[in-house]
């Protein structure tokens, strides 16, 4: 009944906002949260989302996102996958609230409308991708300590040192600023740390350019390599866009948090993507073909130049890691800690410290064995971001408007899930590939 109720009341379910939680407590699929909920603007929650995602994965798109697919395919992915993406986000943004109730999470969505299997599936996929993002942030935040190190050394310490650190910093940073909407205080020195080294690093990246009289921009390969190469290209898009994670940021928003959640996207999709895509294409543009999977690598001039840009892409780090790991630390909280006290409590406080420990040496051993970032990005962003960003909106879609709806929306959203189902299995074939080939040519622990 439930569900019929659902598809029965539609445009009443997606006009109305409620600021309480209605029904979280008795839904099987809904849970208290024990972190802040209904608190933050859509400016806060906007220049989070800029900043986040101009962290220093930006550093490793030139290779990953263009070199594969050359100048005029480039583009056109960078186009087409950057409006499906922000239409994506602004669609899945309306199903916040369904009969009055606030949806926090996003396997809580799917477990309403699609039950229990649905429930866990979304849940697993979800997790899959933080935890690898988590781990990808490690690995970046110990290459550019490492970087660091190499200017001052002719013999660096192995990279596997520099994993250990950014992981015990991001343990300690997590800890201390325990939930997303804590970080608001953080956001200025993160915008600050962002734009800094984005600026410099144009700079560097534009001389070195314009000095450069010969840059290769073929795509290298056989014919196989070239389009499987192509579809992990379209995966690395794919995260530089997106994070499988909106519901939970959106829940951190004040009423109307429809809207504001759509705003805080906008400013993403606008101010945020010209700084990552431009980085992008300036790095393509300056290096060709050759261009290092991290871009600071293949910079001239002074030693301080690669320090200070280093020094900021770890710090800022610290910050944008967060958004992403926000919710595996909202899931252990809830589950956890007792709600019926204070976060701050001296019990909750250890109970705290140790899963945020427990969780970040898990991710530091992991990430020091398998060291290759590249197929971090592509693995997390073909398997489980494709449907958690193109699939599943489409699906709630059909779901809860599709017998009100026009036909011709329909099909449009049974064109989306068909074909972006198809993108999922061709993209995890092209990353597995990839890991296949670089576990054949790396060593476990290996310092790259």
């Amino acid at each position: 009944m439930e569900g019929e109720d659902i598809t029965t009341n539609n445009k009443e379910a997606l006009s109305i906002e409620h600021g309480q939680l209605r029904g979280d407590q008795d839904h099987e699929f809904s849970l208290p949260s024990a972190h802040t909920i209904g608190h933050d603007s859509w400016q806060q929650v906007g220049l989070m989302l800029v900043t986040s995602f101009n962290c220093g994965y930006i550093l490793s798109f030139s290779n990953l996102m263009l070199v594969p697919l050359g100048w005029t395919w480039g583009i056109i992915c960078l186009l087409v996958v950057g409006f499906y993406t922000a239409y994506a986000n602004w669609l899945l943004a309306a199903f916040h609230f369904i009969n009055g109730q606030r949806f926090i999470r996003y396997r809580d969505l799917m477990g309403l409308l699609f039950g229990r299997e649905m429930y866990y599936i979304t849940w697993v996929s979800q997790f899959l991708t933080l935890l690898l993002g988590n781990m990808g942030f490690i690995l970046l935040g110990g290459r550019a300590l490492k970087e660091i190190n190499s200017e001052f050394s002719d013999s660096p310490l192995r990279l596997q040192y520099f994993i250990v650190v950014t992981g015990a910093t991001y343990c300690i940073y997590s800890f201390l600023i325990p939930t997303m909407s804590a970080m608001r205080r953080w956001l200025g020195p993160s915008t600050v740390l962002t734009f800094a080294y984005i600026v410099i690093l144009l700079v560097v990246a534009v001389k070195d350019g314009k000095a450069k009289t010969k840059r290769d921009y073929a795509i290298h390969g056989n014919k196989a390599d070239r389009v499987l190469n192509a579809f992990g290209a379209i995966s690395a898009i794919i995260v530089c866009n997106t994070s499988g994670l909106l519901l939970e940021i959106q829940s951190t928003l004040r009423k109307p948090a429809v809207s504001n959640m759509r705003k805080a996207l906008y400013l993403q999709f606008s101010v945020g993507l010209v700084f990552y895509y431009g980085v992008s294409m300036v790095g393509y543009w300056a290096y060709g073909s050759t261009v290092s999977e991290y871009l600071p690598g293949e910079l001239s001039g002074p030693k301080s130049v690669k320090v200070l840009i280093n020094a900021a892409v770890f710090l800022q780090s610290i910050v944008s890691q967060h958004m992403f790991a926000a919710p595996i630390h909202e899931t252990l909280d809830t589950k956890f800690l007792k709600l019926e006290t204070g976060m701050n409590t001296k019990e909750n406080l250890k109970r705290r410290f140790y899963m945020r420990a427990l969780l970040f040496t898990v991710n530091s051993f992991v990430t020091a064995a398998f060291p290759f970032m590249g197929n971090f990005v592509n693995l997390f962003g073909s398997f489980t971001l494709v449907p958690l960003t193109f699939v599943f909106p489409s699906m709630i879609f059909i779901k809860v408007k599709g017998k009100t709806a026009r036909v011709e929306k329909n099909l449009w959203h049974w064109f989306n899930i068909i074909i972006f189902s198809l993108l999922a299995v061709v993209t995890t074939i092209s990353a597995v590939r990839l890991i296949v080939n670089n576990v054949q040519k790396y060593h476990f622990f290996a310092d790259t």
